[in-house]
């Protein structure tokens, strides 16, 4: 089952003294210049071949939304260079949009060798273009599952040079980047070749490769559990393999470190079940999973990065499957922790899943819980799909939680999870309704109903993942499954002083 894995990406990304002059860039294939947009003609002036770019510039500045030029330069190599103009200030995410751009601009066929250049901008700023540089460099390079019978070539970028910098730099940024590839490539693989058992064999083998350990709760085990929300979705499926995957990573040197809890919905495919769904809704739900593979490959950039921590990753794999066995609304099913549900939309399966899934992972008592999903429509109509959504059972986490978006370009927004939003989930006959009738506020609601499997005391955050999905990619990711989630959680868990505040708070 190796290609249900992607390929590593086979770019190095190295750090380069000097600066940028016709014989330098004359060694390699792509050159990309980010230029300071209010200083763009005497800044133009001091690249390589400036009467080329100043005679561009010139022809094209009228256009008041310039950004990037590109052309051939006369020499040896016929080297191809783009340059991108900036205004400072810029933030994380418009970096990351200026970057993208830039970067599918340059990577044509034979574009091997490319070489970075920021000018015009000092300290911080100009090391956190760098980073958005080959980020977006790394995004557009990599490859894609593809099942066409004349496959597409893959991209040629093989060494990412960039100047001003040192190598070390960019260990975090390559390693954010295979967590991220690894989630768009599993939410693009096609749903017969990605069900919930080659899923848990793909993450067995993704274990082994990575050092990790597996651990799988299969429907007996579930049973035995109590895990009666997750098994009435799961009945469905013509097959019996169906369950709860557990990873462990645990970080480098003597402990302790901090226990982080990550938990995924992986929903393989869903149909809605009983309330099936539209062709429309129904096109795309091979991607319902992208929460486990978001958490995942968010595991695996921690994993690269060695960071110090201890990381249990919990993924809830399982169909939604249509049929005489599918679960029906009005029936009431106990979960993990005796909370008794009764259910009013088969399509709200994700919540079902994760509930039992949260309780045996906030039963483990982790510093932080985070979990992911593509849970709701109400999220994506509240935000688009620029923003996720984000809630917590700790409202002073608000803005550390916004300001994790803000810096690193995957922006999220906090709603409010106030204990009265539960009046619209009461049941006569059960603990919880699964949800309202009416979906009015669903995305709240949803977080809600969650937080009832949270063992109290444990600070969780649920992001509800409107931007997983997006026509033409978002930021610099270039694909419609954008992996949204990889970097906010990295810079999130990379952030010291906001995990010692969560220890101090407990």
């Amino acid at each position: 089952m190796a290609h249900l894995l992607p390929p590593e990406l086979n770019v190095d990304v190295r750090g380069r003294a000097g600066a940028a002059s016709a014989s330098t860039v004359a060694k390699a294939d792509g050159a990309v210049f980010l230029l300071e947009a209010g200083k763009a003609e005497g800044a133009l002036a001091r690249l390589p071949h400036p009467e080329l770019w100043l005679r561009f510039y010139r022809a094209a500045k009228k256009d008041p939304l310039l950004q990037v030029l590109s052309a051939r330069l006369p020499n040896a190599r016929n080297t191809l260079a783009v340059v991108g103009f900036a205004k400072p200030g810029a933030s994380a995410f418009e970096r990351l949009e200026l970057a993208g751009k830039l970067a599918r601009k340059l990577l044509e066929r034979g574009v091997a060798r490319v070489q970075c250049h920021v000018a015009g901008f000092q300290g911080a700023e100009s090391m956190a273009w760098r980073e958005a540089l080959a980020s977006a460099l790394l995004a557009a390079a990599a490859p894609m599952p593809q099942r066409k019978s004349k496959a597409t070539p893959p991209c040629d970028l093989r060494v990412v040079e960039v100047f001003g910098a040192k190598t070390r730099d960019f260990v975090a940024c390559r390693a954010t980047a295979d967590g991220n590839h690894l989630a768009r490539w599993l939410a693009t693989l096609p749903p017969n070749e990605l069900d919930c058992l080659a899923y848990r064999r793909a993450l067995r083998d993704l274990a082994r490769r990575e050092g990790w350990s597996f651990r799988f709760y299969d429907e007996r085990a579930l049973a035995r559990l109590g895990a009666g929300a997750f098994l009435s979705v799961s009945r469905a499926n013509a097959h019996r393999g169906a369950g709860i995957v557990r990873l462990r990573y645990r970080g480098p040197g003597r402990g302790p470190h901090p226990r982080i809890g990550l938990v995924g919905k992986g929903i393989c495919f869903d149909t809605g079940g009983i309330n099936v769904k539209s062709h429309k809704s129904m096109y795309l739900m091979h991607g319902d999973m992208q929460g486990s593979a978001v958490a995942v490959g968010t595991l695996l950039a921690c994993s690269r990065t060695g960071a110090r921590l201890d990381v249990d990753c919990w993924l809830a794999l399982t169909e939604n499957e249509i049929g005489p066995r599918a679960y029906r609304p009005q029936e009431i099913v106990r979960a993990a922790n005796g909370v008794t549900i009764q259910v009013v939309h088969s399509d709200a399966e994700g919540r079902m899943v994760l509930a039992d899934t949260l309780v045996l992972a906030s039963r483990a008592r982790p510093r932080l819980l985070m979990d992911f999903a593509t849970l709701t429509g109400a999220c994506v109509n509240a935000l688009t799909e620029r923003y996720s959504g984000t809630f917590t059972n700790r409202p002073d986490l608000h803005e550390p939680l916004q300001a994790a978006g803000r810096a690193s370009g995957e922006r999220v927004w906090c709603f409010p999870m106030d204990a009265d939003f539960d009046a619209e989930i009461e049941s006569t006959v059960a603990d919880l309704m699964q949800c309202s009738v009416e979906s009015k506020g669903d995305h709240i609601l949803a977080a809600r109903f969650l937080g009832h499997f949270v063992e109290k005391g444990v600070p969780w955050v649920h992001v509800d993942l409107s931007s997983a999905e997006r026509k033409g990619g978002l930021a610099h990711v270039p694909t419609e499954f954008t992996g949204f989630g990889v970097r906010y959680a990295s810079t999130l868990l990379g952030d010291v002083a906001f995990l010692s505040r969560l220890a101090d708070r407990k």
